[in-house]
């Protein structure tokens, strides 16, 4: 993980990981997870380790994303 990647990561989508995971009753281990990597992400030159980094991408391929807007059909 590149120092940039892991800023937009730390900046623009753990946030609504974050969001996600305190509000959907995840396990305790999983919402300290979280919480640590935002608390530990604002010390400088913070890096996660290999295993933490496995787990953060995981978390942000199933739940990191923005939910898709509902399209809506227009009819003529």
């Amino acid at each position: 993980m590149t120092e940039v990647e892991l800023d937009e990561i730390l900046t623009a989508r753990w946030p609504l990981v974050m969001r996600r995971v305190m509000a959907d009753g995840s396990d305790p281990w999983l919402k300290g997870f979280v919480r640590s990597v935002a608390r530990h992400g604002k010390r400088p030159g913070w890096r996660p380790s290999f295993k933490q980094e496995q787990i953060m991408r995981r978390l942000l391929a199933e739940i990191g994303r923005p939910p898709e807007p509902e399209l809506q059909l227009i009819e003529d």
